[in-house]
């Protein structure tokens, strides 16, 4: 039998104190952390696989992400229109 693969967007939030905060939109209980980019997403990996074998466990649905999302980082610096 052919294993289903699944492919989720994962956010990567840098923490004052260091490391990273990853979610998953699609899973939102699909929370962890890693130190380092590298260990964020080990992380992510496991947090996801442990989220669907919960969910086929429980009879939940498994969300599709048909279109991963792609993000971008913007810097502006808005002039003070109201003073």
């Amino acid at each position: 039998m052919k294993q289903r693969v699944y492919t989720y967007s994962v956010l990567l939030t840098p923490e004052p104190e260091g490391g990273y905060t990853v979610t998953v939109p699609a899973l939102p209980e699909a929370i962890t952390y890693g130190e380092t980019v590298d260990d964020a997403l080990k992380y992510a990996r496991e947090v996801i696989e442990l989220s669907i074998q919960c969910r086929l466990a429980t009879g939940e649905e498994i969300p599709v992400e048909f279109s991963p999302m792609a993000t971008s980082i913007v810097t502006v610096s808005p002039v003070a229109q109201y003073a």
